[in-house]
């Protein structure tokens, strides 16, 4: 007898057997996507930074080639997804200081808030080393235990105990988990009642250079706010420097790197420094709105299932380097992606006839804050989240020649994985797991947003695995631009995969699950998937 398994894994094979109906083979259209991307990431939309006139002309822009295309509008009557934020500019001549050590904002830390407030401030505020920061009752791990750190200043360290220790027993040893991101340590933090949290920067737990801690958080930033002005998120979001924090250890008489070897061992034990913070954080604020953006092609006879193809819009705008403006163009992150969706909508609009299922193209704002755009998306669906098949998520294409792999984050998260695989095979390539699951990607980009409301999805990103220069000289830098000389080989390879994986998932029945016990999975059973 054949198991319930085994049962399923012929349903899930047996998708991919479905006649189809779009036949026309995706066909790329180089000087279009060239257009569409030196357009985006042109000086003109200035970053293409929320709230900005970038954002003004990003949104016509979109708004304008979803009409062209022939998509209807993804909103009801309207392309546009009004996401209420705040516009949060931090004063940047404060400074840091912690008994006698002096920072300097920028080069040796950052701070920045979400709180709807002018101004706030650390007065004598007692600093605890807190570890990694983590309460994970399912690794028997919690480095709060028996520390109050009420209305405190916490240190914590970037990533988990297993990047630490490269042991698989360790959490999962080198593959981040979420309790890695830097977003769960503020959202810990706050949940204990800390009034501030400074997350020690080293570059390969981080997966980057302090210059992108530095170019993304000393610029303006974004939140959503809540009917409390987010008064329950923590008062200040800071970062320093390694060097800084070998500083302050050493004004409290200890050794920062000695103890960060003992925060990754069990049963670690906070340890209050004996040291008071001073910082005054002034912050300019204007509550705005920002649009997400998408078009929806209605499917034929399952038009109330829903599969989203997606990139966000935005990048980071402006910033100032050497006492100069930068414009932060992001031509790879996202432009290509945006180029990407438009270029799919295009195939999938000038088929013969419509697909069973309707696809939502969609451009979401702010991702580089914090996944707002998608957040808010995720809490308010144009149709409940129990008709969203799938999120398919483009953050970052690979420009240059095409490669025979393709890399998958993640492994035996959901049944997605099987159309990657079928996809990568008919065209003779290989899945290649994640070289750098330390990084946590899988927490990085809007479909996180979508997983946590229980939506399956697919991340598409090539972000230095072709350009090994990226990272380092690119990646939220004003290096990120538009070059003529790409080849777009690996554009054209991987928009036909995912157009191979659209055209399967928008013409089955298939409702892929999730693979392994996970929030997103119990959240997914709740809307009876």
């Amino acid at each position: 007898m054949l198991s319930v398994n085994t049962f399923r894994l012929l349903a899930v094979l047996g998708a991919f057997l479905v006649p189809s109906v779009n036949a026309t083979p995706f066909q790329f259209d180089e000087k279009t996507y060239r257009h569409d991307v030196e357009t985006l990431a042109s000086d003109e939309f200035e970053g293409r930074g929320p709230l900005s006139k970038g954002e003004t002309l990003t949104v016509e822009y979109l708004e304008k080639a979803y009409k062209a295309i022939g998509l209807k509008p993804g909103f009801g009557d309207s392309y546009r997804q009004a996401v209420p934020m705040a516009k949060i500019t931090a004063d940047q001549t404060m400074q840091l200081t912690i008994a006698d050590v002096v920072l300097k904002n920028g080069p040796d830390f950052t701070a920045r808030t979400e709180q709807i407030q002018p101004q706030v401030s650390l007065d004598n505020s007692d600093v605890v080393f807190v570890g990694y920061g983590i309460n994970a009752p399912e690794y028997q791990w919690n480095d709060y235990a028996n520390v109050d750190v009420t209305g405190k200043t916490v240190i914590v360290l970037v990533n988990d105990p297993g990047f630490a220790t490269q042991d698989p027993n360790v959490f999962k040893g080198n593959a981040m988990t979420y309790y890695g991101r830097w977003t769960y340590k503020y959202e810990e933090a706050a949940r204990q009642g800390a009034k501030a949290v400074f997350i020690v920067h080293e570059t390969a737990p981080a997966a980057y250079g302090w210059n992108v801690v530095e170019n993304s958080n000393t610029n303006t930033k974004y939140t959503l706010v809540d009917n409390h002005k987010n008064q329950s998120h923590i008062g200040v979001m800071g970062w320093v420097s390694h060097p800084s924090a070998q500083k302050i250890f050493s004004a409290a008489g200890l050794d920062y790197d000695t103890l960060k070897l003992s925060a990754a061992k069990p049963g670690f034990k906070a340890i209050p420094l004996k040291l008071n913070a001073n910082l005054t954080l002034k912050n300019q604020i204007e509550l705005a709105t920002s649009y997400n953006v998408a078009g929806i092609l209605p499917g034929s006879s399952q038009a109330d299932e829903w599969l989203v193809m997606h990139a966000h819009w935005d990048h980071l705008g402006k910033t100032i380097e050497d006492g100069k403006t930068v414009i932060l163009n992001g031509a790879v992150d996202n432009a290509s992606g945006v180029a990407g969706v438009l270029q799919l909508a295009r195939h999938f609009t000038d088929q013969a006839s419509a697909p069973k299922r309707s696809i939502l193209f969609s451009t979401f704002t702010a991702e580089e804050t914090g996944l707002i755009g998608a957040q808010y998306f995720a809490e308010n669906p144009p149709v409940p989240t129990k008709q969203l098949v799938s999120f398919l998520n483009i953050d970052g294409m690979n420009v240059g020649n095409g490669v025979d792999y393709i890399l998958r984050y993640g492994q035996g998260v959901s049944e997605l994985e099987n159309y990657l695989d079928a996809a990568a095979k008919a065209q003779g390539r290989v899945v290649k797991a994640d070289p750098r699951p330390q990084n946590g990607l899988m927490f990085r980009s809007d479909h996180f947003a979508l997983a946590q409301q229980g939506v399956p999805g697919l991340l598409f990103m090539s972000l230095g695995d072709t350009d090994p220069d990226y990272i380092a000289h690119k990646y939220h830098q004003g290096a990120d631009d538009y070059d003529a000389s790409w080849h777009l080989g690996g554009v054209k390879q991987d928009l036909t995969l995912i157009s191979d994986i659209i055209e399967k998932l928008a013409n089955n029945n298939d409702w892929p699950k999730w693979l392994e016990e996970s929030d997103f999975k119990k959240r997914r059973a709740q809307d009876g998937k």
